[in-house]
């Protein structure tokens, strides 16, 4: 079994379709693990984008996703991460397939189209990994 970490972002939360999407994640089989509603902090913001922290538009994804709290979730299933990033659609919505999350949800407006694209996803088992710590205590991380 695998797990992955999933960020419903702002966009997601003010569109009123958290549950909406969440509900595609169960019907696809994913087990839920953990789930929480934070508001992200500065710190931890620079330290999970860090790879792109240092690009002129970084302070506008920073602005973004502070807009409102996050729904966090701990996901798990085999082959979870690759099926999750299928379901989601590429980062820009205006290229995601049809039928996909980012598709049908994410914002087509020209210049938002890749921030506001509803969720963020692990892209691989050590990144989950890392990625899951940075925002769940092991005792938030529940096997049943």
């Amino acid at each position: 079994m695998e797990k992955t970490l999933i960020l419903l972002k702002p966009d997601c939360v003010q569109q009123k379709i958290v549950g909406k999407v969440i509900a595609r994640f169960e019907e696809a089989g994913f087990t839920i693990r953990a789930n929480k509603m934070i508001q992200l902090t500065d710190d931890v913001l620079r330290e999970h984008y860090a790879h792109i922290a240092e690009f002129p538009f970084y302070p506008s994804v920073e602005e973004f996703m502070k807009e409102t709290p996050v729904v966090a979730l701990v996901l798990e299933a085999d082959g979870i991460i690759d099926t999750m990033r299928e379901m989601l659609g590429v980062t820009d919505c205006l290229e995601a397939d049809a039928g996909t999350i980012r598709a049908d949800w994410g914002s087509k407006e020209d210049g938002k189209n890749k921030m506001c694209n509803i969720a963020h996803a692990s892209d691989s088992a050590e990144a989950a990994e890392v990625e899951i710590k940075r925002f769940f205590s092991e005792d938030e991380v529940f096997s049943y």
